[in-house]
């Protein structure tokens, strides 16, 4: 009867409140309220930007409202960051030869799932807990207690590092989730083709659950590195360089491919499906607008959109670079140097993009797209055989961009959540001296020493009990087939291996 009732007066309302109009009536009427409601929006926004304090919150508006915008804005970088396994998953796929397609695919999916419950477990404790300078001691399955989005003093948990974010402790989770995911899809690019698809699940799980997790507490966590005065916004080092070096050490104890060095010539190996990795390029550059800016965990109009405009410059030129110098280089603009241009300028912006200004940026750019076609080139007269180039994008690149921070950084109180204890000292090419890149030095030798012996120790343990790499036999067949038993492209008409 209750229901009843309640359908009635709402039926009541409706016939009272909202007379009968025809459907053109109602297109008008639903595009005039959303103009309204578009044009109230920079209204709203301004709102937030104006007074924003330290923690997080604005003066000039309620903290609940406040609290829901920060977490509405970091679930929906979340997602975007999320989104780039697919750009990964596309642009890894369409490098190699259709007969691992299937297998590549497969690894980039397992490696979500693996992580999230690798993070949650001990992930998220090592790198964000309460503890010491070098790892976190609390917070297993994202339990014990916590406040949020309470922030600083009246913040009470376990989770203090993340103290001045005021969102709530699970969209904090998610948010630096779908970074532990990125680190791991690195490797997977690198050791494609040859590796053992058990193998691969089972260094991701070490990756994200220990390696990724300790290093990031040191410089995210509140850790030794960054109570030195190293800074990384949002990850060259943390994600990419540390997703780089596993994936380096990966593609040196497997070797090359059989076919890569034929009577010890570089052979070319072209991948199969350029299309769908430059779908894949697109989809990680639209992702990197929810990677960096995100990262300021704030809905800060300010700070949003100057990360945004610092990542995509830094892109663009350096995708143009990439083009020019491939150009004159192999005599041709090379395709896939011009996707793997774009990847490596967001790589390497990624460390300073709230640090830097937009002709920073583009020199950053500049820089990594002359920097990763020589890498590229090098790496292979060095036999180390990389198929999509991802030691050169996420570890040369990730390494150049975090040397870069201490280049190019503005210094405090120049943007507004820029303050004296928000970030870096200002850079070497700004009149700042040599302090703050030699702690991004410093910051660089510690994370690679520390990766190299992980990923060493990791790699050797596997390759003694599962094993590494596939037979010669299965290689040649295809990880397809071979790993998988099925194909990507059962039924088509392929050229001739």
């Amino acid at each position: 009867m209750k229901k009843q009732y309640l359908r009635f007066k709402l039926k009541v309302f409706r016939q009272a409140t909202y007379p009968k109009i025809s459907i053109k009536e109602h297109s008008l009427w639903f595009w005039a309220s959303l103009g309204v409601m578009t044009a109230l929006i920079p209204l709203g926004w301004q709102a937030i930007a104006q007074a924003q304090t330290p923690n997080g919150l604005s003066s000039d508006i309620p903290d609940q409202m406040q609290i829901i915008l920060n977490t509405l804005w970091v679930i929906f970088a979340g997602v975007l960051v999320f989104f780039m396994n697919a750009g990964f998953a596309m642009l890894e796929t369409g490098f190699c030869r259709h007969k691992s397609a299937v297998n590549i695919l497969a690894k980039n999916l397992i490696v979500f799932a693996l992580s999230s419950l690798a993070f949650w477990a001990t992930g998220f404790a090592l790198m964000f807990g309460d503890g010491n300078p070098f790892i976190g001691l609390q917070g297993f399955f994202l339990s014990g207690p916590d406040n949020s989005p309470a922030v600083g003093e009246a913040y009470e948990g376990i989770y203090r590092s993340l103290d001045w974010a005021a969102i709530p402790l699970k969209a904090k989770f998610f948010f630096q989730l779908a970074f532990a995911g990125t680190a791991a899809t690195i490797v997977s690019g690198a050791v494609a083709e040859r590796i053992k698809f058990a193998a691969f699940i089972l260094f991701s799980v070490g990756l994200v659950g220990l390696a990724y997790s300790i290093i990031g507490h040191w410089i995210w966590g509140d850790g030794w590195l960054s109570q030195l005065g190293f800074w990384d916004f949002a990850g060259s080092t943390v994600v990419h360089s540390v997703g780089g070096w596993g994936a380096f050490m990966g593609a040196v104890l497997l070797g090359p491919r059989m076919d890569k060095y034929p009577d010890g010539q570089i052979a070319a190996i072209p991948g199969h499906n350029l299309a769908i990795s430059t779908l894949g390029c697109l989809i990680l550059w639209l992702g990197w607008f929810g990677f960096n800016p995100g990262s300021t965990l704030t809905a800060d109009p300010e700070a949003i959109t100057h990360i945004i405009l610092t990542t995509n410059m830094s892109a663009a030129a350096s995708g143009v670079t990439a083009t020019v110098v491939s150009w004159f280089y192999f005599g041709k603009p090379d395709l896939t140097m011009i996707i793997n241009g774009i990847l490596a300028g967001l790589v390497a912006v990624t460390a300073s993009c709230a640090y830097v200004n937009m002709g920073s940026a583009i020199a950053i750019g500049i820089i990594s797209g002359i920097i990763v076609v020589f890498s590229v080139v090098y790496l292979e007269q060095w036999r180390i055989d990389d198929p999509v180039g991802a030691i050169s994008v996420h570890l040369v690149c990730g390494i150049w961009g975090t040397l870069a921070l201490g280049l190019f950084s503005v210094g405090p109180d120049i943007y507004p959540w820029y303050g004296e204890t928000a970030g870096p000292l200002a850079g070497l090419l700004l009149g700042g001296g040599y302090s703050q890149l030699l702690n991004q030095l410093l910051g660089v030798l510690a994370v690679g020493f520390a990766m190299i012996a992980f990923s060493l120790l990791l790699w050797l343990s596997l390759s003694f009990t599962v094993g590494i790499r596939v037979s010669p036999m299965e290689e040649q067949e295809g990880l397809d087939l071979s790993e998988h038993s099925m194909e990507a492209y059962s039924g088509f008409v392929k050229e001739q291996e």
